[in-house]
């Protein structure tokens, strides 16, 4: 009997028993497959943000009371700078440096708060330049430099690192700010994620945090640079 025919043959017997072969798929697709998947996860389980009104978010922030988490503004490349072992905290010259796209959604940062009244106390930054500097030209100073808005030195982080620099913190988000002042907080995307599961995307962006005064906080909604104009 010829090779072909006994081929055919074992096909029609595995057709018949419901046994024919499935389409094998690329290790790609596979692939692709897991990545969305894992998007899916990541998208489900992403708490969500409320958009306040802008009219009622002004007046609200005018009286007071809101911690607001900003990531620094734009820098000219976006990498793991923390985990260079080259980059000192004492070099501007060793880390990213703000793009001149950062520099003007500073200033503009800066001009609203100024033109609309947005009453400012404690201005608390990072260690690393590109931290306190949206602060020197969103506001011409900063309070405070604090090292628990700094990342760990690592590129990837385990659950342990995620755990310590939530605990980090957690007591800046939650401390209630002067009386009729806001706390301006200028930190990092890790940081902030660690805190509340939610990555800050773009840089530049804010969130605007209500402390309870229990040790928690609400987040009442997020701000991209070029919107705090139009409050």
């Amino acid at each position: 009997m010829s090779k072909t025919l006994v081929a055919l043959l074992a096909t029609m017997l595995l057709t018949s028993c419901g046994l024919s072969q499935a389409p094998q798929s690329s290790p790609k697709d596979s692939q692709d497959q897991s990545i969305k998947a894992t998007n899916q996860r990541s998208s489900s389980n992403k708490p969500s943000v409320r958009k306040a009104d802008r009219s009622s978010l002004l007046k609200s922030l005018k009286d007071g009371g809101f911690i607001i988490y900003f990531r620094h503004a734009t820098t000219e490349n976006d990498y793991a700078d923390q985990a260079d072992p080259l980059m000192s905290l004492d070099d501007c010259n060793s880390q990213r440096k703000l793009s001149l796209q950062g520099i003007r959604e500073s200033h503009e940062i800066g001009m609203a708060f100024s033109s609309k009244a947005i009453p400012v106390g404690r201005i608390i930054v990072s260690e690393y330049c590109r931290s306190w500097k949206t602060a020197n030209f969103a506001f011409g100073e900063w309070t405070q430099k604090d090292s628990r808005l700094n990342f760990l030195p690592y590129e990837d982080y385990t659950d342990d690192h995620i755990a310590l620099m939530k605990k980090n913190v957690t007591p800046l988000l939650t401390q209630p700010p002067l009386p009729g002042t806001n706390t301006v907080i200028i930190g990092h995307d890790d940081i902030f994620e660690s805190a509340t599961g939610i990555y800050p995307e773009p840089q530049g962006i804010a969130y605007i945090l209500h402390p309870d005064g229990k040790n928690s906080f609400e987040i009442i909604a997020n701000i991209l640079p070029s919107e705090w104009g139009k409050l």
